[in-house]
């Protein structure tokens, strides 16, 4: 392992670190909201409303804008100096807020005209409550967009600054507004309607206060835009900005329409389609964002400056090793989900509102959601050798292949499956897109090094063999446990370090080079501490 490659395993192990109390915050609040507003109508209303202005944090914020902004901040540095890239950035950041602010009060008057007179309400789906709940509450929470949209662009500009931890650890003030409210309902024993009316109002408050922080982060760090004459002189750094980011913004427009269909036939499908899908989907999201969103950050940078210095070199070993080290947390994450399920859904969602028949619609959701961890994070690691050499267009072709292919295979397989056809549909998409965008890297010189796939394969059959060697003994364990929630917890416990244990002994076995590399970076932490 290269100093380099050990940089980009430090800070990817720090952000990870500060993400991971923020993804625990947000497994509480996944309990929270199955007690709550359970696995039918209520949750539906309510994740239908918060999925609109997280497309637009997608797209706008974490998406291609912020990816294409960061070779532009680093070209700019690199040819004229820190000033020139505060003035564009002040463009820039008005600009976007412009746009941002144009979005929000047409979407907000647009929710609320047909929420108050139903002018697209006839039959089927639309004259639904959870489509009629979804445009009552859409004018008050569409602010969030406003501000989680800025919050995802200044982060891009952190991590481009060597800042990973910190913006990481503000996400942790939207689970903490969701978790208070969430308490309150529970508290005051509040109504379905009042509740969901409470959520949407903490959720812009959460996303205000990020932003705050953020933009404090970014004085700090000497890149705060100067608002001036000179900044707003010409317009090419924007023109640059949508040229480079137009290619990915329609990429990531067409994933997110792709995200909308899914959902829309979810809820073609009953009530309980999209709750299983979406609590699922929360689940996975634990170790995409715990290690591959964090790896992707930093290796977004790396490979950045990299390419700025055209150091080919080092961009190919920064890919292989990323994607050695992302399969080796994604295999066993991934492994968990699948054979584990079960015990996980009943700790994080069985009681109150959410009942047997809402777990047993989630079960095949989470075994083909589990699947695709290894891939979906895989997909953090690949983009970034495409977006650092300012190479947009190729991964938005390759995008509209696998979202055409996911498409299809929803409606392929969402009878015979039903939500759990659509899960099985993302997965193999997934599947789809990095075969394709490999492909492509190969064909760039970058490709995957024998002893990468080796180690990739590895990771995937020790975790197999350490879930399956858990579940064998898993009935044994039970019969020491009395239903109860408690009991449920106790046991998911036991599973998850009898787990860890059998998956860490498996590798020392094996002797996996990830793990000692892991090993090595932390005992480089310890020392720097004493």
């Amino acid at each position: 392992m290269s100093a380099d490659e050990g940089k980009i395993l430090k800070n990817s192990v720090g952000v990870s670190i500060a993400t991971l109390a923020s993804r625990l915050l947000g497994l509480l609040r996944v309990r929270l909201e199955a007690l709550t507003l359970g696995g039918g109508t209520v949750a539906s209303i309510w994740f239908l409303t918060l999925m609109i202005p997280n497309l637009l944090r997608r797209l706008l914020g974490e998406g291609a804008l912020g990816t294409a902004l960061t070779p532009i901040i680093a070209e700019t540095e690199h040819a004229e100096g820190i000033s020139q890239v505060r003035r564009n950035l002040a463009q820039i950041f008005t600009m976007l807020g412009i746009l941002l602010a144009l979005i929000v009060i047409v979407v907000s008057v647009f929710a609320w005209v047909t929420g108050k007179y139903g002018l697209l309400y006839g039959s089927g789906i639309m004259q639904s409550q959870r489509v009629i709940g979804s445009f009552q509450l859409l004018p008050l929470i569409m602010p969030y967009a406003f501000f989680i949209c800025l919050t995802g662009v200044v982060g891009a500009v952190l991590n481009y600054s060597g800042i990973f931890v910190r913006p990481a650890l503000t996400a942790l003030f939207f689970n903490i507004c969701m978790i208070l409210g969430l308490c309150a309902g529970i508290f005051f024993q509040l109504p379905s309607q009042k509740l969901l009316t409470l959520l949407a109002i903490l959720t812009p408050a959460a996303g205000a206060i990020q932003l705050l922080l953020m933009l404090w982060m970014l004085h700090i760090c000497g890149r705060f835009p100067v608002f001036s004459r000179a900044a707003f002189q010409n317009f090419a750094v924007t023109g640059k900005l949508i040229k480079l980011a137009t290619p990915g913004l329609i990429g990531y427009g067409v994933l997110q329409l792709s995200f909308i269909i899914d959902r829309t036939l979810a809820l073609c499908l009953n009530d309980q389609a999209v709750p299983a899908l979406t609590y699922v989907d929360r689940i996975i999201d634990l170790p995409i964002g715990l290690f591959a969103v964090s790896l992707g950050s930093v290796l977004m940078a790396a490979m950045t400056h990299a390419a700025a210095g055209k150091d080919w070199d080092a961009m190919r070993r920064q890919l292989n090793f990323s994607l050695r080290h992302v399969w080796f947390v994604g295999a066993p994450m991934a492994a968990a989900v699948i054979f584990f399920h079960v015990e996980i859904l009943r700790v994080l969602c069985l009681g109150g509102r959410y009942t047997d028949s809402d777990l047993n619609a989630t079960r095949m959701v989470a075994v083909f959601y589990g699947m695709g961890i290894p891939f979906f994070c895989s997909l953090k690691v690949i983009l970034p050798a495409f977006y650092s050499r300012q190479d947009m267009k190729r991964p938005f072709y390759v995008s509209l292949i696998a979202i055409s292919a996911n498409i299809i295979l929803n409606i392929l397989l969402m009878f015979p499956l039903r939500q759990g056809g659509l899960a099985l549909a993302t997965v193999i998409a997934s599947v789809i897109n990095n075969s394709l965008l490999l492909f492509l890297l190969r064909r760039d010189g970058f490709p995957l090094n024998r002893s990468t796939v080796f180690s990739c394969c590895r990771s995937a059959v020790i975790a197999l063999c350490a879930a399956v060697s858990i579940r064998m003994i898993l009935p044994w364990f039970s019969n020491f446990f009395t239903p109860s929630f408690f009991s449920d917890c106790l046991l998911l416990l036991l599973c998850g370090i009898a787990f860890s244990i059998a998956f860490l002994l498996f590798a020392l076995l094996f002797r996996t080079p990830e793990l000692k590399e892991f090993l090595n970076i932390l005992r480089h932490k310890k020392k720097k501490t004493i």
